[in-house]
């Protein structure tokens, strides 16, 4: 999978800044503003092939739910490149579209509480283990910070593109 420079390492770090991890992941805004989308603004979609609302939050939290995954793996030692998924495979195999928005929401909440209860139990000492993504060498607590880098770079994209009127590819 090809990354565009507004994707990936080190960007979504970036957009998370020197935020601490688990204050990252204890934020409710964005299971606040997804609450707020109504059922049939979340099957909107900007143009032709753009994914819906709907779909974007399933993406949302399948990233979430991959990436801690490999977290895990990472906090207790195996040696892992901490790849890419192909995306557009995932969203086009999923039924994000026909469930309910409040299912998406519920969905992703429920998966955000596994994830904080997963970095609850991580010590300071793995927070600092070392792996590779995309050829970058990152620390566990920035592979962390990046989920939520995603999940902004994400919700940035819907509130420009879906929310504002401003529907330019």
């Amino acid at each position: 999978m090809k990354y565009k420079p507004e994707h990936g390492f080190p960007y979504y770090i970036e957009l998370v800044k020197d935020k601490d991890c688990r204050s990252l992941f204890s934020s409710l805004s964005t299971a606040t503003f997804l609450d707020s989308i109504n059922e049939e603004k979340a099957t909107f979609r900007y143009g032709p092939g753009k994914w819906s609302i709907k779909q974007i939050v399933g993406h949302i939290t399948d990233h979430e739910r991959i990436k801690m995954f490999r977290a895990f793996l990472l906090s207790r030692g195996e040696s892992i490149q901490l790849w890419g998924y192909d995306q557009e495979f995932l969203v086009n195999n999923s039924r994000f579209d026909d469930v309910t928005m409040q299912q998406l929401v519920l969905d992703y909440i429920n998966v955000r509480k596994a994830s904080i209860s997963f970095i609850d139990m991580l010590s300071e000492n793995q927070l600092k283990i070392k792996g590779l993504a995309q050829q970058h060498e990152i620390t566990l607590e920035d592979f962390l910070k990046s989920i939520i880098g995603h999940e902004i770079h994400h919700i940035g994209i819907i509130n420009k593109k879906y929310m504002s009127g401003n529907h330019e590819n």
